[in-house]
């Protein structure tokens, strides 16, 4: 039988109520009375029938018939006694239940059956209240321990109340007694309060009143970094800072703190591999590899996870007060050497951050770690933790989850501050565009480099040719170098890309990502087949049958996390607003490309802000890119709009939109700003170029050439090699042809005939060897005139 029952009855109970009014029932019927004299109150008819009995016994029933207070007063009828006597076992005192649990408010919340005593009782703990919406009582930590006392002392009653986890008092003891910062917000220097959003304002105000040591996993593209480093100027007392990243985001992290703290990059320290990296910012960069170890002096000191553990002693004597730990999720696995060489220098300092999108609630044991970098006198016993939200686990293995509505209402009371996108939507705008400066390794940068050195050469020809001719030659050379640099570049961006694609999947939202030449797809589209990341692949060998298709699993299916795609062939036409994440790998020489790209998730259906980001490396063709996509971006918008557009693109990941004009003066931390000209002054002392093969080599051999001479003719072999070649062949064909005059006329032969017929020879043989050197020549290939052209 149903009850409506809002009054909380136990099944108990409500038997023993059906029981009672059973028994009434018939005893009416065989004493034939009018009515019952334990219901004094009840108007029911002497014929009530089972069919009303249902009735009877809903809460309007028994309201429209007696109070509650009539059925459980102690001088109540029989049905209250037989009550009191089956809920006390025949004793004279009642059993009650009384559950304290934390609610998702952070308060202590109690629930129980209703009782008199136990409201009584509720009456009498300090800061006390009915929420009426949930039906439980609230009360805050401060209150718990007289509350405990209260409800186990109630006279007339024996009181089991349910307490709280030890583990979970200890959190909230210990987060209760952090020293609160919030006095320290106003330390923020202006330029960077302002440019914050409302959001990340409340988030650093969190971490200050949590004395500093926090967890800020909001999700990706919402600004972490930024918040770091605001939270960073706010103790500023407590400088120097350590900061431990992703290899792949340290010189993105040494950017970031140079333009928002406006510090000298001298005092920005990076800890490099020996295959080191680009620092034409002049940050202090410290090699791993140095034989008498490193020595951390800078005010932010910059090193990797996995660098960080080959060097903990020194981490650990640096005594650094303020620790952020970036993508800290890297953390969550107990015998990794990482986690075990941070941990240390986390639990020492007195400010500890942990960033990270992922933080791993539907696996708890991944979070302990990081909870015990936070707490490490709360979290000391992964056994204690793991049986009470892992599931027990066997024989240690602590892979389940348990008690997952409490795990995240304490973490949440007592360490992190999470907000998604769809909570500070209306705060977000419509579009996001970021700059991710990647870090390379040597091994990558090898060829690069020598290409750069080459074109320093070609553009130091250029300014002293005079020769229009010549220019020519050199300009074509200079774009042929720049394409083979764009292909290049692709390729030793690839470790990069996929190491912050191995981010972006921890991350797991939807994300489209972009690239050109067809080596970055691939090694994309693997790495994510590796990963198992469902995902799609659109680029020119996509038939267009199949696109529409592909789309609308995107679109529909959950389990599609990545969309794969060519900027030129999945760049138009199609919508995937599921995604509100668009990374490039590369760029387009064609500033149209990328907003047509952009637009396959900002365009009309799309619920969310777009975040898109451009993963840019130094020494690369993105130092060329980047200026140049700029420019047709102004011209462009000049020409259509009557005013200079460029893209706009945030400064940090969120925060105030910084517009990225090569006309306007730049940030000295943006390192893609600058022009072709300024970068070959960056690039390094011209070295002997290495002899060419083929044609070129011959000629130069022939003609004496060497190494490093610098030559006008060099600079276009085409035109050289033709010159010499209609020369000598010229030559050689007027004297062929004057022999087969001789032959032909005999004494017949004049000078007329004669030089006729050597000036046939000499234009018949030139033309012919001209075009062999044109068809045959490795530098005046038709594709690479073709592609000079088309990206020139």
């Amino acid at each position: 039988m149903d009850f409506d029952d809002d009054w909380n009855f136990s099944v108990e109970e409500l038997d023993s109520l059906e029981r009672d009014a059973r028994r009434k029932i018939e005893e009416r019927k065989s004493s034939s009375a009018g009515a019952s004299a334990s219901f004094t109150h009840c108007t029911q008819s002497e014929n009530l029938t089972s069919q009303g009995l249902e009735r009877f016994l809903s809460k309007k029933g028994l309201e429209s018939h007696c109070s509650k207070e009539q059925i459980f007063s102690s001088s109540a009828s029989p049905l209250s006694r037989t009550l009191r006597e089956e809920n006390s076992g025949g004793n004279d005192l009642a059993k009650l239940s009384v559950k304290l649990f934390l609610h998702a408010s952070g308060s202590i919340a109690a629930k129980f059956h209703y009782h008199q005593m136990l409201v009584d009782a509720c009456h009498k703990i300090p800061k006390a209240s009915w929420n009426s919406k949930e039906r439980l009582w609230m009360f805050p930590l401060s209150s718990l321990t007289l509350a405990e006392e209260i409800f186990e002392e109630i006279k007339g009653a024996k009181v089991e109340v349910q307490k709280l986890d030890p583990l979970v008092k200890s959190a909230l003891t210990a987060s209760s007694a952090v020293l609160d910062l919030q006095d320290f917000y106003t330390r923020m220097p202006s330029h960077i309060e302002s440019a914050l959003l409302p959001f990340q304002r409340d988030g650093i105000r969190f971490i200050l009143q949590h004395g500093g040591r926090a967890l800020l996993a909001d999700e990706m593209g919402l600004g972490k970094t930024l918040q770091a480093i605001a939270f960073a100027s706010c103790v500023r007392d407590s400088w120097p800072v350590l900061i431990l990243t992703p290899s792949s985001l340290r010189l993105h992290w040494a950017s970031m703190i140079k333009e928002w703290l406006q510090i000298s990059p001298i005092d920005i320290l990076v800890v490099l591999s020996q295959s080191g990296g680009s620092n034409r910012e002049g940050f202090t960069i410290v090699h791993s590899n140095a034989k008498r170890g490193i020595h951390l002096d800078g005010l932010f000191n910059i090193i990797s996870y996995d660098i960080a553990q080959k060097f903990q002693n020194t981490l650990l004597a640096s005594d650094f007060k303020i620790v952020i730990a970036d993508e800290s999720h890297f953390l969550k696995n107990p015998q990794a050497k990482r986690t075990n060489a941070s941990l240390p220098v986390l639990k020492k300092a007195q400010y500890v951050l942990l960033l990270t999108g992922t933080p791993a609630l539907s696996r708890p044991i991944e979070l302990f770690k990081q909870l015990e970098a936070l707490f490490p006198d709360v979290y000391r016993n992964v056994h204690d933790y793991g049986r009470r939200y892992c599931k027990g686990g066997v024989f240690g293995l602590y892979q389940g989850a348990s008690n997952h509505e409490e795990l995240h209402n304490l973490i949440k009371a007592t360490v992190m501050i999470r907000r998604l996108k769809k909570d500070v939507l209306k705060e977000l705008p419509e579009k996001r565009r970021q700059q991710v400066f990647l870090s390379l390794d040597e091994k990558d940068m090898v060829q690069l480099r020598a290409l750069f050195r080459e074109l320093e050469v070609v553009k130091s020809k250029i300014k002293a040719c005079q020769l229009q001719e010549e220019i020519d030659g050199l300009k074509f050379m200079q774009k042929n170098l720049i394409n083979k640099i764009y292909n290049d570049s692709a390729e030793a961006k690839i470790p990069a890309v996929l190491d912050y694609l191995g981010m972006v999947i921890e991350a797991g939202c939807k994300f489209l990502i972009f690239a050109h030449h067809q080596p970055m797809l691939n090694a994309i589209h693997q790495f994510l087949q590796k990963k198992k990341v469902g995902c799609i692949r659109i680029d020119g060998s996509t038939q267009q049958s199949s696109r529409l298709a592909l789309v609308t699993e995107f679109q529909e299916k959950e389990e599609i996390k990545a969309a794969v795609l060519s900027i030129k062939a999945a760049g138009v036409g199609l919508t995937l607003t599921a995604a509100s994440t668009v990374i490039f790998s590369e760029l387009s020489w064609n500033p149209g490309d990328i907003t047509q790209a952009e637009d396959r998730a900002h365009r009309i259906g799309q619920a969310s802000s777009v975040n898109v980001y451009y993963l840019l490396a130094n020494d690369t063709v993105d130092d060329i890119l980047w200026d140049v996509v700029q420019n047709k971006t102004g011209n462009l918008g000049q020409m259509l709009d009557g005013y200079e557009n460029t893209l706009e693109v945030s400064s940090a990941q969120m925060g105030k939109e910084e517009t990225l004009d090569s006309s306007a003066q730049m940030s000295s931390s943006s390192p893609k700003q600058g022009t072709l000209d300024s970068f070959l002054k960056r690039c390094d002392s011209i070295r002997k170029r290495r002899n060419r093969g083929g044609v070129t080599m011959a000629l130069r051999r022939f003609f004496g050439l060497t190494d490093g001479e610098l030559m006008r003719s060099d600079a276009k072999p085409c035109t050289r090699l033709m010159r010499h070649t209609a020369g000598i062949y010229s030559v050689g064909g007027g004297l062929a042809f004057w022999v087969l005059c001789r032959l032909h006329y005999g004494p017949r032969i004049t000078v007329p005939r004669t030089l006729r017929w050597a000036a046939c020879g000499c234009i018949t043989m030139s033309s012919t060897s001209a075009l062999l050197v044109r068809l045959f020549s490795p530098e005046c290939e038709p594709q690479n005139i073709a592609a000079y052209d088309k990206h020139g």
